[in-house]
């Protein structure tokens, strides 16, 4: 079964009823679903857990025999590293969050395909990998 590495914004869709994107987001999370091995990652469960006040909240928002939870590889934090110093010389804002480029990276050095709403930088900053995002349909 492949894998399918899903991006924060689409779990706080679903989870904030975004009015534009959580049907969207809902959709596209139980397709992946019936089809390959939702996973998440350290950044993306740390995205999710802000609105919330303890972590058995976020593991019971992100249980384990519904995603699987998996580590950056060291080399995926290197990648990420290298494409945030490119990002930065092309004179990108700083403001802009490294998570990305974390989420972007891991997607990258596993071969995972990538579930987002945000497509542009992975695009511009991560060619391999392959999305699975609004404008891909």
């Amino acid at each position: 079964m492949t894998k399918v590495l899903v991006d924060s914004n689409v779990i706080l869709d679903v989870v904030k009823q975004d009015s534009q994107w959580s049907a969207w987001s809902a959709e596209q999370l139980e397709r992946c679903a019936d089809r390959h091995r939702l996973v998440i990652n350290p950044v993306i469960f740390s995205e999710v857990s802000i609105g919330f006040d303890t972590i058995e909240e976020v593991v019971a928002l992100l249980p384990t025999d519904y995603y699987e939870y998996a580590a950056i590889p060291w080399s995926a934090a290197f990648l990420a590293g290298k494409c945030f110093v490119d990002y930065r010389r092309r004179r990108g804002v700083r403001t802009t969050p490294l998570p990305d480029f974390f989420i972007g990276a891991h997607a990258a050095v596993d071969s995972l395909q990538l579930l987002t709403r945000d497509a542009t930088r992975y695009r511009t900053y991560f060619p391999t990998v392959q999305l699975i995002c609004p404008d891909a349909h």
